[in-house]
């Protein structure tokens, strides 16, 4: 058995750029799924129009079918199965019929309508929070709203508007549940299956003497895709319901004990050598990550979690026998250490993978959500289990009512934003109202800058759009009949755009279809898109003037915040589960603030990151810092798991707490130089040094148990310097000009 000096240290790989040889950067390429949504939106939408407006009649029917066909097929983008994606689109439906009386109700007056688009835009936008479905229906559901409220009607006119719009929810829906690609929730699992196998792979080699680098090449990438499938979209991929929570937190896991298992084997070049008792729990836990890797294949996998407790048990049995005097006593805890905390990420990892798979015993269920929430759901006392769903979303929503959440913050940008449209497009009487909200509301950015340059870009594709449209009624006339000819074309390309062209063609597409629509419907020629124009302009301006009043800086200092926020919740954590596991403390660690933090890091980075302009940092060095947040969250949370020993404080105890305390004020330290108000130089921090404190004559009963926290401590200080530079660079950041 030999052991390496150094701990391995993972450094992520950014994705490789795909694309064609000698293809521009600028050209786009081949987007499957948005092709098969512009298929589904050009058989619909203009069917949905044209009976509408040719078989029954009806200008609202016609037009709200229209634009509820184009919010359902193209500005909605619902995932998971087909039962998720039925329930999200009714809900859709179900949330714009309310909307739609609201805004109807409002529209005639300019106070009213500016005041009530405050709390009705802000609830849409907030309820992005509870997952990804809500937040994809976001601006689907405020079409809904604004283009009543900005648009002249009376109440009587509300059942045809919510006749077109059902008409397209339903026809809509049934488009999507037929014609559809893979949902990306899939690919999330098949990673973390590919990730669990990898991991399995890696200990089996390991035991088996086996040291090929290719395993563990297999790992980092296997490790490396999962990442990158989690944090690739601008929120989180999974929702409130508690198969995805579990989803949620298997990732953490599943990277946890990839940390965890890498850095054993660099330590440990031949597994195969070490004390039986070990090796029967690391080919237990390789056994429990291959079934993880089943399961998530929806394989048939029979899973028994019995095997690796027992050999959990008669590891620390094995510890309680050694002699704490003989000199391999410290290396054995070390082992011990290594094995233990794989085996238990892996039992709590196959815990999450089978409440996912829907194959979890319900009582396993309120421990599991304590894990995930840092707080206790009494829910079976209340005789329904269904409220452990709301009391889920109650604390989604108290995590983020904070100024320190960038859900937040966007959602009063946003609400102010859109009632500042609605009032300045009353004010001014401009001929379509609805088109100064729709250009505020499709430019708003997290920053000033971002909307800034997204205004532009949606200025210079109106204009382009324009052109097109003007030359192509120049070319074909105003006759209903190349019109009718001409509609579907252009929906075809407006619904291909969105992310797989750029913004600025995606506003140019929708510009002629706005141009060929509305000329259907009363011919105007040209010159109807001269007053989309002005419109358009008018919308991106008020944007861009509420994001200059309003958080200039967007999540880049919200980044900042709560970045520090994670490290002192995570250090804190870490201080109150080291005491728990040497007996200095009787109540348990509460894990809550450090989970909500770490929440909304996660939530802040994926909006930053979703900035235009904002690629200044690296992106693998901004995850490696919600993975140092992670890892101390994790490493409080295993030693949590410890038992409470009866135990009074010695000098041993004394010591390792001590220790911890200094690493939570490393933790703090680290903090204050992110928050900060001042603009001077950030010195360069170095980790507390670990210290033995056997080596000081120290005693104590139970030693296994408190060099267990010692080797947590040590196993965490090894990776805290790598968090320095990357959080410098945030900390910079913070305080450059909004407009750089």
């Amino acid at each position: 058995m030999t052991r390496g000096s150094a701990t391995v240290v993972l450094r992520r790989r950014l994705p490789l750029a795909v694309g064609g040889r000698g293809r521009p950067s600028w050209l786009p390429g081949w987007s499957r799924p948005a092709a098969m949504r512009a298929v589904r939106s050009t058989l619909v939408v203009p069917g949905l129009f044209a009976f509408g407006y040719l078989v029954l009649g009806d200008l609202q029917v016609a037009t709200f079918a229209a634009f509820g066909g184009f919010a359902t097929l193209v500005l909605a983008s619902f995932g998971g199965r087909w039962q998720d994606k039925l329930r999200a689109h009714l809900g859709l439906a179900l949330a714009s019929s309310v909307l739609i009386v609201i805004g109807t109700a409002v529209n005639g007056s300019v106070l009213l309508a500016s005041l009530m688009t405050v709390p009705v835009a802000f609830a849409v936008l907030f309820a992005g929070v509870a997952g990804p479905n809500a937040a994809s229906g976001a601006t689907a559901a405020l079409l809904a709203y604004v283009l009543p409220a900005a648009s002249p009607g009376t109440l009587a006119e509300v059942p045809a508007r919510l006749g077109g719009w059902w008409l397209a929810s339903v026809a809509g829906t049934a488009a999507v549940l037929l014609f559809s690609p893979r949902a990306p929730g899939f690919a999330l699992r098949e990673a973390a299956a590919r990730c669990a196998r990898a991991l399995a792979d890696q200990l089996d080699a390991a035991l088996a003497g086996d040291s090929d680098p290719a395993v563990r090449t297999a790992v980092v990438e296997a490790k490396h895709e999962l990442q990158t499938t989690f944090t690739s979209t601008p929120y989180r991929p999974t929702g409130l319901a508690t198969p995805d929570q579990a989803m949620d937190s298997l990732v953490g896991l599943l990277e946890w004990c990839a940390y965890v298992i890498i850095d054993s084997v660099g330590e440990y070049r031949d597994l195969s050598a070490i004390p039986g008792v070990e090796r029967k729990l690391l080919a237990e836990t390789a056994t429990v990550l291959r079934e993880i890797g089943g399961l998530l294949d929806d394989g048939v996998v029979r899973v028994d979690l019995q095997p690796l407790e027992r050999q959990l048990g008669e590891s620390v049995e094995y510890l309680r026998r050694l002699n704490s005097d003989g000199d391999g006593y410290a290396d054995a805890v070390h082992l011990s250490f290594h094995a233990r905390t794989a085996a238990v990420a892996a039992h709590s990892a196959m815990t999450d993978a089978l409440i996912a798979a829907h194959r979890a015993d319900p009582s396993a269920v309120p421990g599991s959500r304590r894990r995930w929430y840092g707080e206790t759901f009494e829910t079976e006392a209340l005789g329904e289990r269904r409220l452990a769903g709301l009391v889920a979303a109650a604390g989604v929503v108290s995590r983020h009512a904070s100024l320190r959440s960038v859900w937040f913050l966007n959602s009063v940008r946003g609400a102010l934003a859109l009632a500042a449209a609605v009032a300045v497009a009353d004010l001014t009487g401009v001929e379509h109202g609805f088109w100064v909200v729709l250009g505020t509301l499709s430019v708003l950015r997290t920053s000033a800058a971002a909307t800034g340059a997204t205004a532009l870009r949606a200025l210079l594709g109106t204009v382009v759009g324009f052109v097109v449209g003007a030359v192509l009624l120049l070319v074909i006339g105003t006759g209903p009949g190349a019109l009718w000819i001409a509609l579907p074309i252009a929906v075809l390309v407006a619904s291909y755009a969105p992310g797989a062209l750029p913004f600025a063609a995606g506003q140019a597409a929708f510009t002629v279809v706005v141009s060929v629509l509305f000329n259907l419907l009363a011919p105007a020629g040209w010159e109807i898109g001269v007053v989309r124009i002005e419109d358009v302009a008018l919308g991106c301006a008020v944007s861009f003037v509420v994001g200059m009043v309003f958080w200039p800086r967007g999540a880049a200092s919200v980044v900042a915040d709560d970045l520090a926020d994670a490290l002192r919740a995570g250090g804190a954590y870490l201080a109150e589960s080291v005491d728990w596991a040497l007996g200095l403390r009787t109540a348990e660690p509460q894990p809550g603030p450090a989970i909500a933090a770490g929440v909304r890091l996660d939530d802040a980075l994926r909006g930053f990151l979703a900035e235009q302009g904002s690629k200044r940092l690296p992106k693998d060095d901004l995850w490696r810092l919600v993975a140092g947040t992670m890892r101390a969250r994790l490493t409080a949370y295993s030693l949590a798991g410890l038992p409470n020993p009866e135990a009074g404080p010695d000098r041993f105890r004394t010591q390792l707490s001590e220790q911890a305390g200094q690493l939570a004020a490393w933790y703090d330290h680290l903090a204050s130089r992110l928050d900060r108000t001042d603009h001077g130089a950030v010195p360069v921090l170095a980790p507390p040094e670990f210290r033995d404190p056997r080596a000081a004559g120290a005693e104590v009963d139970d030693l296994h148990c408190a060099l267990w926290v010692g080797e947590h401590l040590r196993h965490l200080m090894g990776r805290l310097e790598e968090l320095v530079p990357p959080a410098m660079l945030v900390a910079d950041l913070r305080h450059r000009p909004w407009w750089r």
